[in-house]
């Protein structure tokens, strides 16, 4: 927590911490609002698929607009994707429409067709409208959706080389990295003229299925071969990656033929096109009034079979869609699993962290003292996200371990947040609960770096219950390091202890404050424990608890300091493998067993452990000047993160504190608690060895007893 080590606060925000800011602020703005079952899908990597509502509010009548908008959401989730219709309803981007809001904007009659550039206009006019293939793009992108399905994407007017009537579709498909599945482009357009400038605009176009043939809407023959082919949902599946794998900001078009059965006569289509487009010079219909004009004409001319055509390639589209988002859904699945570190040829079982996850509003006063009697204190505030159960996987996430982290959030703008910015680590467990505040703390800083006060409002940290955590029993079992924090309630405490105790699990204990440091210590429940990391004060607490005699004056020299923290960490240890001391700026203070000449962080066979001498050895930091510090809320957690890290990868005794040392230095220099530079490049045993690191001071053979103090 912020007492844990007390530095000044200072400097600003960096660039891209600053820019991740806006995008969230974007996205959970007033502007912007996904269905919490979405959300949820997305969260949990389940496959989602984008539907445009311009096919609603512009494509087609008025009930059959809506009967086909419930059957092609029915389509998707019949093929085991979530669909996620996009619209404009009275200013507010939604992705996901309930019932209610696809009827309202299925009859509405003044509802307007929105696409990249009618985006502003209509949001802060408040206005309603149905979004074309560019405003679902940017919707779907923004949301994070992958694979979006409509019926034709536009294109290049036949003439278009004079009226320069191009539609937006094309040049969002070239900076946008979604993929669109659709029956090629409308058969209205100019087809070959539209492939050219989809290649300009650095598009990659693939047929999908048997044929090269590049599909013209209602027939799967245009004419016209594409670039690219792909056989099947896997095929098209490994595109898409390898796409937004690049990260090149492009989109992908994938061009389904209608089926067969459905598919009109080309040549009937043709006809009914070109008289179409005559009719509509002679009453100077243009822009985007053009393409539901000829539309809605060309199935007049073609007594109903192109509108027929049109449904029908449109549901076709939607369940090979879904078959894509769910083959590539699968395939990052499967990609992210083989990036986690391996032993051999076998993936390391997943670190499960069970804690709190805050968001926390920092305010740092300018001057040394803080002026009470309801003054305005001038200074600096800020937001991060944080909680001690929440930094710890982050910086083991960053640290290329990626664990489950079990822990509650509301369902409220501070969780979508917290869930946007999490996104490197897995958050598929986290409860998100319907009429519950997400968790928030606020701190007073002095100028100098000093806690003058906080709040926290943390009630929803009591529903991470045993009930909730026995779910992933499995997952516990075989975890190589259970790490809990003590924000969660008592009996979750004692189920995990007694877990460790039955199944001899590897478990760490944050005591996360003074208030909560001695929850374990209120029974026998703390012994089953392998690893705690108190500072001076928790561990104070901690004995109190147990009953054991505590210093009467708090020392200020760092030798006495560090006999002192010594002799309270002794009780511990005949059960405990290691208490890891942390003394803020002077570093921090193992105290364990010593087999090989360090002290061991791997639990011994009994009979050695009780043949090992007791022993502290202390470990200074590298020193930081006060102006390079920023932030002293996730140092600890940082700290405690890097060493398990190291444990985790069989490091020696002093390369583990020591990548400890180096992630709680990235963290004191961050703006966030866990700084985003922490990463397997930077905390590393190459990045150890190469630093000139103070001489570790060790005191072997026993430890100094309180008795030894005086007390």
């Amino acid at each position: 927590m912020i007492a844990k080590i007390t530095y000044r606060l200072a400097r600003h925000v960096s660039t891209e911490a600053h820019r991740t800011t806006q995008v969230r602020r974007f996205l959970h703005g007033a502007y912007f609002r996904i269905q919490p079952s979405i959300q949820e899908a997305l969260m949990e990597g389940r496959p989602v698929v984008a539907l445009e509502s311009t096919i609603i509010t512009h494509g087609m009548a008025y009930p059959q607009n809506l009967s086909m908008a419930r059957e092609v959401e029915k389509i998707v989730m019949r093929n085991g994707a979530v669909p996620a219709t996009i619209g404009i309803l009275r200013g507010q981007i939604h992705v996901g429409l309930t019932d209610e809001e696809l009827q309202f904007l299925a009859s509405s009659k003044n509802v307007i067709k929105v696409s990249r550039r009618d985006l502003p206009y209509v949001l802060s006019q408040g206005l309603s409208g149905g979004t074309t293939v560019s405003g679902t793009m940017i919707a779907a992108h923004k949301a994070g959706i992958p694979v979006f399905v409509t019926g034709g994407i536009g294109g290049v007017h036949r003439g278009g080389e004079n009226t320069l009537d191009v539609s937006a579709d094309l040049t969002e498909l070239g900076r946008t990295p979604v993929a669109v599945v659709s029956a090629g482009v409308k058969s209205i357009l100019d087809i070959g003229r539209t492939l050219e400038y989809l290649e300009t605009q650095g598009v990659c176009v693939a047929a999908f299925g048997e044929s090269r043939m590049f599909p013209a809407f209602f027939s799967s023959q245009s004419g016209f071969q594409a670039p690219y082919h792909v056989q099947d949902e896997e095929e098209a599946a490994k595109l898409i990656a390898s796409t937004l794998g690049l990260g090149l900001s492009s989109g992908v078009l994938i061009a389904v033929p209608c089926p067969q059965k459905q598919a009109a006569s080309g040549q009937v289509i043709e006809d009914a096109i070109q008289q179409a487009l005559s009719e509509a010079r002679s009453k100077g219909i243009i822009g985007k009034e053009l393409t539901p004009f000829l539309l809605r004409k060309i199935n007049e001319l073609t007594n109903g079979k192109s509108l027929d055509s049109n449904l029908a390639l449109i549901q076709n589209n939607a369940r090979v869609g879904s078959c894509i988002a769910v083959a590539l859904s699968k395939l990052r699945k499967t990609t992210r699993k083989g990036s986690l570190p391996r032993r051999g040829d076998t993936a390391l079982p997943q670190p499960v962290v069970i804690g709190g996850i805050n968001v926390d509003f920092i305010a740092k006063a300018q001057n040394s003292v803080i002026l009470g009697g309801g003054q305005t204190n001038a200074g600096r505030v800020r937001r991060t996200f944080g909680g001690v159960g929440r930094n710890l996987a982050d910086c083991l996430s960053r640290l290329g371990l990626t664990p489950l982290l079990l822990s509650a959030v509301g369902k409220d703008e501070h969780s979508e947040s917290i869930l946007h910015y999490c996104h490197h680590m897995d958050m598929s467990a986290i409860l998100q609960l319907e009429g519950k505040s997400t968790a928030t703390y606020s701190a007073m800083i002095t100028s100098a770096g000093e806690l003058s006060i906080g709040l926290g409002d943390m009630d929803i940290h009591q529903q991470i219950t045993e009930q909730y955590v026995s779910q992933f029993k499995e997952n516990l079992c075989q975890a190589p390091l259970v790490c809990i924090d003590g924000n969660v309630p008592l009996s979750t405490i004692q189920y995990i202890c007694q877990l460790a105790r039955d199944h001899q699990l590897a478990v760490c204990y944050e005591p996360t404050d003074e208030n909560k440091a001695s929850k374990p210590f209120l029974s026998d429940s703390w012994k089953a424990l392998t690893y705690i990391s108190p500072n001076l004060q928790e561990l104070k607490a901690i004995n109190r608890t147990l009953g054991n005699p505590l210093p009467a004056e708090a020392p200020s020299r760092l030798e006495d300091i560090i006999k002192m923290a010594a002799a309270l960490a002794r009780p511990l240890l005949p059960h405990l493998c290691c208490v890891v001391v942390t003394l803020g700026a002077h570093g921090v203070l193992l105290c364990g067993r010593s087999l090989g000449g360090s002290i061991s962080l791997r639990p011994a066979p009994h009979e050695q452990t009780a043949a090992a001498s007791l022993c502290a050895a202390h470990y200074p930091t590298i020193p930081v000047s006060r102006e390079e510090i920023v932030n002293v809320s996730g140092a600890g957690d940082s700290l405690m993160a890097g060493i398990a890290a190291g444990m985790l990868a069989n490091h020696d005794t002093d390369t583990c504190v020591r990548m400890g040392l180096l992630a709680a230095r990235l963290s004191l220099c961050s703006y966030e608690p866990i700084s985003p530079e922490i990463s397997t490049s930077t905390i590393s045993l190459e990045q150890v060895q190469s630093k000139p690191w103070p001489e570790v001071k060790t005191r072997s053979s026993r430890l100094v007893t309180t008795h030894q103090l005086g007390v």
